[in-house]
């Protein structure tokens, strides 16, 4: 990408405004790019502590795998899960504030007795589950934002300031020589006229 610009003094000050303007931005960009690839990987983190957490639950529940085809899946459903928003780095990311569960009421004298430990089991694998999923959403989120940052502070460093800098130098050379011509012109005119005078 070639910077395009006019050699007069307007374009020269308008570049060098520009130029000012990129090199005040680019250490808040790095830094918003350091602070979100630092969010990027505890979200990382978080999501695979929680699917570590979620096998190790299913894990610990395999002996009871029989008796979860007794089991009325009817019994429990999520009926809302509670999202709001966080802005990290500028980036709006979700927060699990909570799960709202309906639980269909069960006569616990002619269902088995651990009906009600296994819709509190369930309750908690929902619960890690969704937690597991906004982990991993809050990541991709991040992740995504980091990119594009990352893609600003290379378009900056390596193809705009870089630009600004070599239209600056031309237009300044070219104001240079055309000064120096200027006033050759003019002791060149002179000389002619003191010879002629």
């Amino acid at each position: 990408m070639t910077t395009k610009f006019q050699y007069n003094k307007t374009s020269l000050q308008t570049i060098d405004k520009k130029l000012k303007v990129l090199k005040k931005a680019l250490p808040t960009l790095k830094n918003k790019e350091s602070a979100l690839r630092n969010e990027v990987k505890r979200a990382k983190d978080d999501a695979l502590n929680t699917e570590k957490i979620l096998l190790e639950t299913l894990n610990n529940l395999e002996f009871m795998e029989r008796l979860w085809n007794e089991f009325d899946q009817s019994l429990i459903s999520i009926k809302d899960v509670n999202l709001s928003a966080r802005k990290i780095a500028g980036i709006l990311t979700p927060v699990l504030d909570g799960i709202q569960f309906e639980i269909m009421p069960f006569n616990v004298f002619t269902q088995p007795v651990w009906f009600t430990d296994g819709i509190s089991i369930l309750k908690n694998l929902a619960e890690i589950a969704i937690k597991r999923e906004v982990y991993y959403k809050k990541m991709e989120l991040l992740d995504y934002a980091r990119k594009k940052t990352t893609q600003k502070v290379n378009l900056y460093e390596k193809v705009q300031i870089p630009g600004f800098e070599v239209a600056m130098r031309k237009i300044k050379r070219f104001l240079e020589d055309e000064e120096n011509l200027s006033k050759s012109a003019q002791k060149i005119l002179k000389s002619k006229q003191d010879n002629y005078g």
